[in-house]
């Protein structure tokens, strides 16, 4: 072989040995959202992503809401696991730090820092160390269907107070209709009520103090009442038909439907109720309403405190570096503001707020604005072995086979036991 030669195919080896090199970097992605038009907005984002960093490939990977929560304790322990995963931050995230399976990104975000809202940064950093980024915020509150309101004479813009919601209740049964659904099936969505209620009896200085075990920790005062309260609304047997049986997929799909009048829900639902319809439309934005969680008698808590979500990205253990980048693009300003501007997120980055042209959303951003105090999801915040208890007994109480003061005790035990 002539010298010629040998460099051709000198050369055609190292171009395949640079296009190998080049395709090597495949960053897993692992989401749970359903709504195909948010999603088909991520996919464009990853693929101008991947056109901007040659070799780089993101691979999206789903699981169902409560599938993620089941597998991934498991998947963050495999040697396949994915590189980037969803999280409520909370208890949950200090309990995977603590294992040893996210990665450590405080001296990696550099100007990204700046960018973000300084609260929501600090719900993904333990211990001073930063382990995801932030993308969205939510809030807790019920959807309504006017026109199945009206029915009962029911006008959802009046509902203020725990009574009214009681009321309300009342009038839609004798209307014949189904005043409120529920995917009781998953149990998370009955802590709603549960804790919105401790939220508004004994705003941030109840919680503050039943995690350091005063006032009689989570068996305290204002965790009874909560239960009190929520039996009061559960006694009226509000929910659907069945609605221990129904997963949150299922229960907001039969509201997209228009067979209930009301849902406790996430601010998101407002997208994922049109998404699971069986029309696929679902119930449209002028025969939509909305209303914050009602205030009890006496309660401590501002009407203006919020139970919600600050959701985001966090990096496993051994995620390579393009992953990062990946979800610092993804939580750009540019980003922010698209994912806004289609009404799909409350965003965190500053400024980005500004994409928002839906009177819902904004509604939703405002209250988050104005909120003096705005608390994780319990079963977040509590971490996963009470968050676990918090849910189960919850929906018993909903099922009346647990009284409010078992639940609360149960609670505390619990509490008490991880801590």
């Amino acid at each position: 072989m002539n010298a010629l030669n040998r460099s051709l195919l000198a050369g055609v080896a190292l171009a395949f040995s640079a296009g190998t090199s080049l395709a090597q970097t495949t960053v897993k992605w692992l989401h749970l959202e359903v709504n195909p038009a948010q999603i088909k907005i991520w996919e464009e984002v990853a693929r101008e992503f991947e056109a901007k960093n040659p070799g780089t490939k993101v691979e999206m990977q789903f699981l169902e809401n409560e599938s993620y929560k089941a597998k991934l304790p498991t998947l963050l322990q495999s040697n396949d696991r994915p590189h980037i995963i969803y999280s409520w931050a909370g208890g949950v995230l200090k309990a995977q730090v603590e294992a040893g399976v996210l990665q450590d990104i405080s001296s990696q975000i550099g100007d990204v820092r700046d960018t973000i809202s300084p609260a929501a940064l600090a719900a993904f950093t333990v211990n001073g160390k930063t382990y995801g980024l932030p993308h969205a915020q939510s809030q807790t509150g019920f959807l309504y269907n006017k026109e199945l309101m009206a029915k009962g004479s029911v006008d959802g813009s009046t509902i203020k107070t725990w009574e009214d919601l009681l009321g309300a209740v009342r009038k839609l049964k004798a209307a014949g209709v189904t005043p409120i659904t529920v995917g009781g099936g998953d149990k998370w969505p009955l802590h709603f009520y549960w804790t919105n209620l401790a939220v508004r009896i004994g705003g941030k200085a109840a919680f503050e103090a039943a995690l350091q075990g005063k006032d009689g920790g989570f068996e305290g005062e204002t965790f009874q009442k909560a239960g009190e309260y929520m039996k009061q609304l559960v006694d009226l047997q509000p929910f659907q038909n069945g609605f221990l049986g129904f997963k949150n997929p299922q229960s907001t799909g039969f509201f997209g439907d228009g067979k209930a009048a009301m849902s406790l829900v996430i601010s998101t639902v407002y997208h994922q109720q049109k998404a699971l319809a069986a029309d696929k439309v679902g119930i449209t934005d002028d025969k939509l309403g909305w209303f914050d969680f009602p205030t009890v008698p006496g309660g401590k808590g501002a009407a203006s405190d919020t139970l919600g979500g600050i959701n985001g990205w966090l990096l496993t253990r051994g995620a390579p570096k393009t992953a990062l980048d990946f979800v610092k693009h993804f939580v750009s300003k540019d980003v922010q503001m698209r994912l806004a501007g289609a009404n799909f997120l409350i965003p965190v980055v500053k400024g980005a707020d500004a994409g928002i042209n839906n009177a819902f959303m904004r509604n939703i951003a405002q209250n988050l604005a104005r909120s003096g105090y705005h608390q994780n999801f319990y079963d977040q915040d509590l971490g996963p072995s009470v968050g676990r208890v918090v849910n189960d007994a919850t929906a018993e109480l909903a099922g009346g086979s647990m009284t409010p003061r078992q639940v609360a005790k149960a609670v505390q035990d619990a509490w008490k036991q991880g801590n």
